[in-house]
């Protein structure tokens, strides 16, 4: 670890490269443990450099987007995390497509979206992740999905030596899924081809799905939001209310009474304490109804 340091500092600033990176601070459950190193390149070069300057250690590394959908165990991750810096925020409009770099938040996105009177990503304006993660995820609300709207995606090989395109039909989208969970190559940019609507209607639709979110949604604590895969022909909090585990809680995690299919860290759980509920719940669902809950949340550590 210590020469891949010495490797990314010839290029990226020292503020940039952290060591022993409390992930809390990075992640939206606000919960867990450190990573061995944490890198954040600010520039398409320092990206490359680092993908193959981690190809060379051969050391285990993960890509975080704005940290919405992972969970990093209390023991830590020995490995390197990358997060992409400001300068991969970038949005630009062109007729009725719109491109975004994978470290914008897809919210910002949609409301960009609505400055240019342009529908299709009402859906995403409550989604709290970035880009690349939404398109790894094929992300989705309301019943709606990223699949709906994207035109093509912008990568970089996981090796850091190669640029390239996919369009829609080659990025493999389906149910919380991409191509990209095979190949693990690092998600740049994504253009999504919108239409062009009323400015004002647009607006109506995000706010009342904002005010549905709000109501519904325990959006004052944190989470990572649906905690696990809608199970085929069901939801997974329909099952979990139904099983009587709403308000259930393990130290500081709780199924929350507001919303069964989220968990939330009510003030001081552990990732211990959200992995002991996770599997208290897939336990309880599997003994009453027969079904497998799966995770959404990427979980991280030995």
């Amino acid at each position: 670890m210590a020469d891949l340091c010495d490797e990314l500092l010839k290029i990226l600033k020292k503020e940039h490269v952290i060591k022993n990176a409390d992930m809390k601070k990075y992640t939206s459950f606000k919960a867990g443990g450190k990573a061995a190193l944490l890198v954040i390149p600010q520039t398409i070069e320092e990206l490359m450099v680092t993908m193959e300057a981690l190809r060379k250690s051969e050391i285990q590394s993960f890509f975080l987007g704005n940290g919405t959908n992972v969970l990093v165990k209390d023991s830590g991750y020995q490995g390197v995390i990358i997060k992409l810096g400001d300068c991969f925020s970038n949005i630009e409009v062109k007729g009725e497509t719109l491109t975004a770099y994978a470290g914008a938040r897809i919210s910002a996105v949609a409301k960009e979206a609505l400055e240019y009177s342009l529908t299709g990503l009402e859906f995403a304006s409550g989604i709290p992740g970035s880009v690349g993660g939404a398109v790894f995820m094929n992300a989705g609300a309301y019943e709606k999905e990223i699949a709906d709207v994207i035109e093509s995606v912008e990568a970089i090989r996981v090796d850091g030596q190669k640029k390239y395109h996919l369009d829609k039909s080659e990025c493999q989208l389906s149910y919380r899924h991409s191509i990209f969970h095979e190949t693990e190559d690092i998600i740049l940019s994504a253009t999504f081809k919108l239409k062009k609507g009323n400015r004002d209607e647009i607006a109506a639709k995000m706010k009342e799905l904002m005010e549905k979110r709000n109501t519904k949604q325990p959006v004052n604590l944190p989470s990572a939001g649906s905690f696990f895969k809608r199970p085929t022909g069901n939801f997974a909090g329909k099952l979990i209310q139904e099983a009587g585990l709403k308000g259930l809680s393990v130290g500081g995690a709780q199924v929350s009474p507001l919303h069964a299919g989220f968990v939330v860290n009510t003030g001081d759980a552990t990732a211990a304490d959200i992995l002991e509920l996770m599997k208290l719940v897939q336990n309880t669902v599997l003994d009453k109804f027969g079904v497998q809950l799966e995770p959404e949340v990427r979980i991280l550590g030995d």
